[in-house]
C-alpha cells in the first residue's frame, strides 16, 4: 500500500533534538530527527528501547519533562504551527484533543484516587464543552468499542479494580475520545493477548477509514506495524538510520540494524527453518557515545570508515533513506552473524 501524498504535512518534525543532564552526563536521547506525516497515514516507529522513539513523540506532546530534559533544537510543526514555540495554554487546546497518546505503561498513566468515569469525562468536558451526561455517554460508548464488557457500569470502578490489559484499553479509549487528528500510540498492545490486540489494531485502522486519523505507531513488534504502517522509522541511538515505506523495508531492508532485527523475528512464510540471529552486544550509552557510527560496535559489517564519520541519512538508492556507508547487497550473505538457539 502506497503513502498517503505527503505535500501537505499534517506533522512536520525538522532536526529534533532533546537531551537530558543526569549524574552520568549529559544524554543526547534524539539527534535531529526528522519526518513528516500526511493526514491518514500511519507511521511505524522501531528500535530497542533506549533508540529514542518515546521521547521522540513525547517532546511532540510537549512532555518530556524539564529538568532534566531539554528540547535544544528543531520544529515540530502542526497544521503550520511550531509546537515548540506555543505557550502551556495553547498547547493544552491541542493536546489530548487534536493530538493524543496512548501511554506505554497504563498502570502509571491513570490516577488511582479517581474512578475512569472521572478520568474520562474529564476529557471531553474539557475540549468539547460536553456536559457530565455527554461526557458520561461518550467514554462508555468508546469502552465498548476497546471490548471492556459492562462498560457502563465498570466505568464508575478506579483503576486499581482493572487488569493491567483492562486499563491499557481504558487508556486507548481515553486517547480516543475527542476524535483527534493524530494519535501517537507508544506500544499499545504490550499488556493485551492476542485476540484483544487483533480486535484494537482494527479498531485503529477502522478510526482510520472513518475518520482519517493519521497515526504515529511506537512498537517492537514488527510483524504489528508491518500491518498496520505504511511508512516506517527505524531508530537507534537516538538518531533516524533508516526509512522507507513499509513494503520496501521489509523487503529490502538497507541498514545492517534492520536487517539484525528481521533476522531475530520468527518467519511464518515458508523460511522458518532459517534459524534466529541476535544484535551482539548492547545498545549505546547515550551518555558516552561512540564516534563514528553508533552502531559499529555491533555491526558484523563494519568498515574502518565508519569507526571515524557519522553517516548522513540519504537515500539508498533502493526507494529510502539509510545512515550507512555499508552496501549490505555485498556483504550480508558472506559475513558471520551469531545464531541464537530455539
Amino acid at each position: 500500500m502506497k503513502a498517503p501524498p505527503m505535500a501537505e504535512p499534517l506533522l512536520s518534525v525538522e532536526n529534533l533534538q532533546v537531551q537530558f543532564r543526569t549524574d552520568d552526563g549529559l544524554v543526547e536521547a534524539v539527534r535531529d530527527v526528522s519526518f513528516q506525516l500526511a493526514a491518514g497515514q500511519t507511521l511505524g516507529i522501531v528500535g530497542e528501547s533506549g533508540s529514542g522513539k518515546s521521547v521522540t513523540n513525547l517532546a511532540v506532546m510537549g512532555l518530556v519533562p524539564q529538568p532534566p530534559g531539554r528540547i535544544v533544537g528543531g520544529q515540530v510543526r502542526y497544521r503550520g504551527r511550531d509546537l515548540l514555540r506555543l505557550s502551556q495554554r495553547e498547547l493544552s487546546r491541542i493536546r489530548g484533543n487534536r493530538i493524543a497518546m496512548i501511554f506505554q505503561d497504563p498502570m502509571t498513566a491513570l490516577n488511582p484516587f479517581l474512578t475512569v468515569a472521572e478520568q474520562m469525562t474529564e476529557v471531553t468536558e474539557r475540549h468539547l464543552g460536553h456536559s457530565y451526561r455527554q461526557a458520561l455517554a461518550r467514554s462508555v460508548e468508546l469502552l465498548e468499542r476497546v471490548g471492556i464488557p459492562a462498560a457502563a457500569e465498570r466505568i464508575h470502578d478506579y483503576p486499581h479494580q482493572f487488569s493491567g490489559g483492562m486499563r491499557q484499553r481504558v487508556m486507548i479509549a481515553m486517547a480516543l475520545l475527542c476524535q483527534p487528528e493524530i494519535l501517537i500510540a507508544d506500544e499499545p498492545t504490550t499488556a493485551l493477548d492476542v485476540t484483544i490486540q487483533a480486535q484494537i489494531l482494527e479498531l485503529l485502522k477502522q478510526l482510520q477509514r472513518e475518520e482519517g486519523t493519521a497515526i504515529i505507531l511506537i512498537s517492537h513488534d514488527l510483524g504489528v506495524v508491518a500491518s498496520l504502517c505504511q511508512s516506517v522509522l527505524v531508530m537507534y541511538g537516538g538518531k533516524v538510520v533508516e526509512r522507507a515505506e513499509s513494503e520496501t523495508l521489509f523487503a529490502n531492508p538497507r541498514h545492517p540494524y534492520t536487517l539484525g532485527l528481521l533476522r531475530s523475528i520468527p518467519r511464518w512464510d515458508g523460511r522458518s527453518e532459517q534459524r534466529l540471529m541476535a544484535i551482539p552486544g548492547q545498545p549505546p550509552n547515550l551518555a558516552r557515545l561512540p564516534s563514528g557510527c553508533s552502531f559499529h560496535p555491533r555491526c558484523p559489517y563494519v568498515l574502518e570508515r565508519c569507526r571515524r564519520e557519522c553517516p548522513p541519512l540519504e537515500p539508498s538508492g533502493h526507494g529510502g533513506d539509510k545512515a550507512c556507508f555499508v552496501d549490505v547487497d555485498t556483504v550480508h550473505d558472506t559475513v558471520p552473524t551469531r545464531e541464537v538457539s530455539p
